[in-house]
């Protein structure tokens, strides 16, 4: 017997404060020109992406004060296609540092920092992306069936 169908979702602040350790990381690395730091978020967004398991989500569950029902709950498939544009924002960030190509690492860099502030402030650029690719999707199976 199967288990009934559980909605994953993550809790609001959880998100949040991964989209912060982004931006902060990334002033932190563009500031101090240490940009190594790029590295963490791309190995917490990695190992979120590959293993299910997000260190930084891990350990600011710590500090939920509440149950995970009582808050927001962000969709966990969405979140894990704005982690996936994150991630190669921050991949095509720090090897563009590494390979001396500056300004391509300023773009990628200062990209994936502003989608992630602006996420705090409550608009998801990948979550407007991820919907249109979806529309896109269905528009076309649509005209494809009325052939």
């Amino acid at each position: 017997m199967s288990e009934p169908s559980i909605i994953k979702g993550i809790p609001q602040p959880l998100v949040r404060t991964n989209q912060a350790f982004i931006v902060i990381s990334v002033l932190l690395s563009l500031f101090t020109g240490a940009y190594w730091i790029l590295a963490l978020p791309l190995a917490a967004g990695l190992s979120g992406l590959i293993f299910g398991y997000n260190p930084v989500i891990k350990v600011a569950a710590k500090f939920l004060t509440k149950e995970r029902s009582a808050y927001v709950l962000e969709d966990w498939e969405q979140q894990q296609f704005n982690q996936s544009i994150a991630v190669f924002c921050l991949t095509a960030g720090l090897v563009s540092f590494l390979a001396g190509w500056t300004v391509a690492a300023y773009i990628f860099t200062i990209m994936v920092a502003v989608a992630a502030t602006v996420a705090i402030l409550g608009f998801c650029i990948g979550c407007f992306i991820h919907y249109q690719w979806r529309m896109y999707t269905y528009r076309r199976k649509q005209a494809a069936l009325h052939k």
